[in-house]
């Protein structure tokens, strides 16, 4: 994997499990997790085209370590919308949930690199900007429904969102994505309204919660104000930290640099772990544990994702 075993901080007592007003709801039986958003090619400088996107990212992950989960989204008639489909079907993902517009073309996004942070040009007009889609009555007990921010800058996408969240009975894991200029404070507040989870890196938190107090303070008032079970915010090289509305408070920190070919899709990696943890009954110090040391493996690697299935294998088999 490139890195040694991270090591965690357990700073105050909680725990990381699904909110009481869900816990009896989990006694009914679970369906798949519910991933929806934009699916899109990573278009770096040196030719290289990757198939990624946060959700499809953490569809992919979560796939990949036995969750199949439904993803919802998107993509063109093209060649890269054809691609996509058969990348799902080789990875034994269910494409039910995969759309083909006719007119939009299949997500794209200029990535350039910074000092090693990745930057982003997102195009407008996309397919996954028209997101439609009626959800079975069998599926409306997914384990969690996970969505980002970037798909609902468009009013069909995010009208479909708001139509599945009227239909499911399950967590809600936001995972906060702020690409200029397609998002608003306004739009990422309402969402948080009916977040149950909310993860988010250190910029992102700034932007949107400014103010004074450390960053532990910050989280903690966001996860007040919108009344979240938990919120998880990733530091970089830093590691990253936990706070429950139990009072936990968690922070994992990488016990030595990795080597890092590119960052785009540590994020993803982290939510992946988290959700997986969530799912698995892992206790919150091993979840995150686990999240850093999976977000570190993937910044070894070229692109978010990988279709070499022995870097997943590796990992469950570890993890067994």
């Amino acid at each position: 994997m490139g890195c040694e075993k991270k090591s965690i901080a357990v700073v105050s007592a909680g725990t990381f499990c699904y909110p009481k007003a869900m816990q009896q709801k989990k006694k009914l039986p679970l369906f798949a997790p519910i991933i929806f958003g934009e699916v899109l090619y990573d278009c770096f400088p040196d030719g290289r085209e990757i198939a990624g996107g946060a959700p499809f990212n953490v569809a992919w992950n979560l796939q990949a370590l036995g969750l199949s989960p439904l993803f919802l989204s998107r993509v063109g008639n093209d060649s890269r919308g054809e691609q996509i489909k058969q990348m799902m079907e080789k990875g034994a993902m269910d494409t039910s949930g995969l759309q083909i517009d006719p007119d939009l073309p299949t997500g794209k996004v200029t990535v350039t690199l910074q000092a090693g942070e990745p930057q982003f040009t997102v195009l407008p007009d996309q397919a996954y900007d028209r997101i439609v889609f009626r959800l079975p009555e069998e599926l409306s007990t997914p384990c969690f429904l996970y969505h980002g921010s970037l798909a609902l800058r468009n009013d069909t996408t995010r009208k479909t969102l708001f139509r599945i969240k009227e239909q499911v009975a399950c967590p809600i894991f936001v995972d906060i994505n702020l690409r200029d200029p397609w998002w608003s404070r306004e739009l990422v507040f309402s969402l948080l309204q009916e977040t149950t989870w909310l993860k988010l890196n250190e910029h992102e938190l700034n932007t949107l919660f400014p103010g004074g107090g450390t960053i532990a303070e910050r989280g903690g008032r966001a996860l007040e104000r919108f009344n979240l079970s938990a919120i998880f915010i990733t530091l970089g090289n830093k590691g990253a930290m936990a706070l429950t509305a139990e009072g936990g408070h968690y922070a994992v920190v990488p016990e030595k640099v990795c080597p890092v070919v590119d960052t785009v899709g540590a994020g993803d990696a982290f939510s992946s772990i988290l959700l997986l943890g969530l799912v698995q009954d892992w206790p919150l110090p091993l979840t995150m544990e686990r999240a850093q040391y999976f977000a570190s493996a993937v910044i070894g690697r070229c692109g978010a994702i990988t279709t070499e299935r022995n870097f997943y294998t590796a990992i469950r088999g570890q993890w067994s």
